[in-house]
């Protein structure tokens, strides 16, 4: 669901980013030498302490971008939602034809723009070199970085790539400003030199950290609703980051972690705006470390597609992507599809879709649990369209406060099911 303003607006990048505050500083410790997967995922603290495991706490789907040119850094602002310590970043070359080479990476935290605070931006390494070349469709894992990361906290990764041709990879409607310059200015807490704001993220596509072993996180499967298209840029409105601080409020929970991986445009069983749902699900869900539950919000662009889906075809896409996250011991919450009366694709055959798809959602019993966006976000005068208040003006995006309604109505308790 990807508009020609959306297009605009990436192509353009975003105007200077609105200051932002800081949860709280990354300690600054020695750095730390590369650890096994194993130790990463599972490791006893000091005595009396829980053990801990690796927890994703920021994620965001990668497609093919646009070339990206040698000698160039980048500056790339995310929101942490679980706090914890040994911060691990995940750069990735998936869609990228030549291997890449990022000479440095730094992480810190903003103050504003470009700017970062004072003391806080401090080197990463790569099983112990400050560089790493990532082959083409491979991915790479810093080592942890010591000290700890608060939750809600705008964290800024900074990249010095002196080796890269052809398509990049990277996450292209970011709605959060990040930044761009020529040479080499990773290890810069100021702002000067980043001259280039830009509405994209390049290479980075997860954040991870240590948590209590208790601790879990949700994945956010979707597409343009769930990447935040129409909700307020550089303010974290999307509906999975109004969950998230829902989360972090919950004084009993343990779900804490969420990571958003929608895909303007995205469809469970074709590729399109990047690669279908399906074809995504092992790298952009299953991969990620410490996730309990995957939360499902797919079939719009299927249906308004005019590609002649049926009930019977989506459904059983569903049915493949909840058996592969039972499978790897995860729960699938299911979200019925919202109301597009509106939008210039509907018509009555993609409407009979879209409610026999929902009443399958409702009633097989195929998911762990299900959240009814569709009946929250309808309109009770005209249930086929979206209730005025909530919509962004387009018909099928919520705006910030149909975000927050979507994420009011996900029941808390059903993202801790056990499997």
């Amino acid at each position: 669901m990807r508009t020609a303003a959306a297009r605009r607006w990436r192509a353009a990048g975003l105007a200077a980013a609105l200051a932002t505050g800081i949860c709280g500083p990354l300690a600054a410790m020695p750095q730390a030498h590369a650890q096994t997967p194993a130790q990463a995922r599972v490791r006893e603290g000091a005595a009396g302490e829980a053990a801990t495991h690796e927890v994703v706490t920021w994620g965001a789907s990668a497609d093919r971008q646009g070339a990206g040119p040698a000698d160039r850094s980048y500056r790339l602002v995310v929101r942490t939602s679980v706090g914890g310590t040994g911060m691990r970043i995940r750069l990735s070359n998936a869609f990228g034809e030549h291997p890449v080479t990022f000479a440095s990476a730094y992480a810190g935290l903003q103050r504003q723009g470009a700017e970062l605070v004072h003391g806080s931006n401090r080197p990463l390494a790569f099983g112990g070199s400050p560089s790493v070349t990532v082959p083409a469709g491979g991915t790479v894992l810093s080592d942890p970085l010591p000290g700890r990361l608060a939750a809600q906290s705008n964290l800024v990764v900074s990249l010095h790539v002196t080796g890269a041709q052809g398509p990049t990879t990277g996450h292209g409607m970011a709605m959060q400003t990040s930044y761009a310059a020529a040479g080499d200015h990773a290890a810069d807490e100021g702002a000067a030199g980043w001259t280039d704001p830009m509405g994209s993220w390049y290479w980075l596509d997860a954040v991870s950290v240590q948590a209590p072993g208790s601790v879990t996180s949700v994945v956010a499967l979707g597409d343009s609703i769930t990447d935040g298209w129409d909700s307020t840029a550089d303010a974290d409105r999307r509906w999975p980051d109004y969950l998230s601080r829902r989360l972090q409020a919950a004084p009993d929970g343990t779900v804490k972690g969420v990571a958003n991986e929608g895909v303007s445009g995205n469809q469970v069983l074709a590729d399109g705006n990047g690669q279908a749902a399906l074809g995504r699900l092992q790298r952009d869900v299953l991969s990620q470390p410490g996730v309990g539950t995957v939360f499902l919000l797919e079939g719009i662009n299927d249906i308004k597609a005019h590609t002649g889906v049926t009930v019977d075809a989506l459904t059983a896409g569903y049915r493949q992507i909840i058996d592969r996250a039972h499978a790897a011991g995860e729960c699938v919450v299911g979200a019925t599809v919202m109301p597009y009366r509106g939008w210039p694709e509907y018509d009555a055959a993609g409407e009979a879709v879209r409610q026999g798809v929902n009443d399958w959602i409702r009633n097989s019993g195929a998911f762990d649990a299900v959240t009814d966006f569709d009946k929250v976000m309808r309109n009770p005068y005209d249930p086929q369209e979206m209730m005025p208040f909530f919509d962004s003006g387009d018909h099928v995006h919520p705006n910030d406060k149909g975000m927050q309604a979507m994420a009011d109505a996900v029941d808390l308790s059903a993202l801790r099911c056990a499997r």
